[in-house]
């Protein structure tokens, strides 16, 4: 069945308002209780988890700033983690495996489902706005230059569960009259570059993928923008939100939070893609949800078991 263009538009404006590696090493596991009542314990080390957007060795050597920052403000030893899927992502965080898990917008949607203990405590600024937008790309050279080109078309995506090479490219796809498995082929490849970099050879003839890390592989010099054609951007997105697992007690929860409110050096906050971060509420990302409502997407089947 097709999705109406009212409701559509609808998602999209609700959307722009409301707007691992080593896991196993992590600290415990086995779902945990009502976080109100359950006792908090001492942290040795603080399992913080990053969102596998792009090659994860790079992730982690990109924040080992943030790592340093943690440890020395908070006074604890700090792991960075970086998982092999959004799926993995979620599995750690709603296990209470991490202590801090980096989300994209739908990867928490899909956690908080699953585990509401789960407290969004900080979301990214970037110029200003905490909201970001999806692009969408095709390749210059067969011939994809509007949405009316993707027809017939391989489409190639990030991963399942994420919202900007997935879930809002998908939307704005929709918005233009285009169904997937009808209109296109969707195909995943698991990270924002790697589709930016299978639309620019020409393995696919269109994607999508975040329009902050397009502009950071056409700055970097990684993709040849002159390859490419920009059909389209999505309608806003709500930021990047951190998140803590339960059994930290208050004041280190607290100590948490105003570490990442006080974080102002570009140096550490350049890989967050971010110029700061401000306080979140679950509320923020109604509008995510509404927009795989809208899609026919079911939470539970955006993700894999590891």
């Amino acid at each position: 069945m097709g999705i109406g263009k009212g409701e559509i538009k609808r998602a999209a404006a609700m959307a722009t308002c409301c707007c691992m590696v080593l896991l196993t090493s992590a600290c415990g596991g086995g779902y945990p209780g009502n976080p109100l009542t359950e006792q908090s314990t001492a942290v040795e080390t603080l399992v913080v988890a990053l969102v596998p957007d792009e090659d994860a060795a790079t992730v982690i050597q990109d924040n080992q700033g943030l790592k340093s920052y943690l440890e020395t403000t908070l006074d604890l030893p700090v792991e960075l983690v970086v998982s092999t899927d959004y799926s993995t992502l979620i599995e750690a965080a709603t296990r209470n495996k991490t202590n801090l898990t980096y989300f994209g917008p739908l990867s928490y949607v899909i956690a908080r489902s699953r585990a509401p203990f789960l407290e969004p405590f900080a979301v990214r600024l970037k110029d200003g706005a905490s909201t970001y937008k999806a692009v969408l790309i095709g390749n210059r050279e067969q011939g994809i230059h509007s949405f009316d080109d993707v027809r017939g078309q391989t489409v190639v995506l990030g991963d399942p569960a994420s919202t900007g090479s997935r879930l809002f490219p998908q939307l704005r796809l929709a918005e233009a009259g285009l169904q997937p498995n009808v209109d296109y082929q969707p195909v995943f490849l698991g990270a924002h570059d790697a589709v930016a970099k299978a639309v620019e050879r020409g393995t696919a003839a269109a994607g999508g993928l975040s329009q902050v890390i397009y502009d950071k592989l056409v700055q970097q010099g990684t993709i040849n923008p002159d390859k490419l054609v920009v059909l389209g951007t999505s309608s806003a997105i709500p930021q990047y939100p951190w998140t803590m697992g339960s059994g930290l007690n208050e004041e280190l929860r607290q100590a948490i939070k105003q570490s990442f409110y006080d974080l102002k050096d570009p140096a550490l906050l350049q890989p967050l893609r971010a110029d700061g971060f401000v306080p979140a509420q679950d509320s923020d990302y109604d509008g995510v949800r509404r927009a795989a409502h809208v899609l026919g997407l079911s939470l539970p089947d955006l993700v894999t078991e590891p």
